[in-house]
């Protein structure tokens, strides 16, 4: 596990409700049960501070870091896509978004990342499709230094399982099911503490689902499977991540306490 990746789990699942921000100690503190030590903690504060995501600040327990807006909205929208049980109606229209890609081959790179993260599928090339609306699409392109058109189509033909590549998707699944259970356990019996290994449990399975957001377009139930096996993992991600949320709370609060 990447403490940067870490350290948006962190933010994501018990900052957000709690100022979004924390003192570096507490930070070390809450990341010590999950593997991750000092050093590798302030390393990642800094490059996130470098890319925006995160701002110093001055907090009563000490030095510490604000997640910025454009993390704040991040963590929210990711949020949003985590916990949200099942997908909103659909209204049968499709989201084409036509886009000119910045020169810069790392730009192109990151703009293509941002897009398929948001749950697009790239049709055909520089043309970009989903069924959803996306109220930050314009602002993610041009903070890449693209630009971009849009329309929306009532009817498109488009193949979800060849453009999502549902089969892989759906495997996917499966397996997180199968491990999922033996991953929490794991981290139940790994810890003396119960609320440090109800913390830990909850964080490495949160942590797993969370990388379903680059790989899983949360399309409407009109377009996957009858017998979808994402159903199955999600319910069972819910059932969890609240079963284990009490003791990763006292945990949370008990580091932040002691700054």
């Amino acid at each position: 596990m990447h403490a940067r990746s870490a350290l948006f789990d962190v933010y994501g699942d018990h900052l957000r409700t709690r100022g979004n921000q924390a003192p570096i100690a507490s930070l070390v503190r809450l990341l010590a049960p999950v593997g991750i030590g000092a050093p590798a903690v302030r390393t990642a504060v800094s490059r996130m501070v470098s890319q925006g995501w995160l701002a110093p600040v001055t907090l009563p327990a000490g030095p510490g870091y604000r997640a910025t807006d454009q993390a704040v909205h991040r963590l929210a929208d990711a949020a949003d896509r985590i916990y949200r049980r099942g997908t909103p109606a659909w209204d049968g229209r499709w989201r084409l978004v036509f886009v000119d890609a910045p020169r810069d081959r790392s730009a192109r790179t990151r703009l293509r990342a941002e897009l398929v993260f948001l749950g697009f599928a790239e049709y055909a090339p520089g043309v970009w499709v989903s069924p959803w609306p996306h109220d930050d699409l314009r602002s993610t392109v041009e903070r890449a230094g693209g630009t971009l058109r849009t329309a929306v189509a009532e009817t498109f033909d488009v193949d979800p399982a060849g453009a999502w590549d549902l089969g892989s998707l759906a495997a996917s699944y499966d397996e997180w099911t199968t491990a999922a259970d033996r991953l929490v356990e794991t981290e139940l019996e790994s810890h003396d503490d119960e609320d440090e290994a109800m913390f830990a449990a909850r964080f490495h399975l949160v942590h797993e689902w969370r990388k379903f957001l680059f790989t899983d377009p949360g399309l409407p139930a009109a377009l996957l499977p009858e017998r979808w096996p994402g159903r199955v993992a999600e319910e069972l991600f819910h059932d969890e991540a609240t079963r284990l949320e009490p003791g990763a709370t006292r945990f949370v609060v008990r580091c932040l306490a002691a700054g």
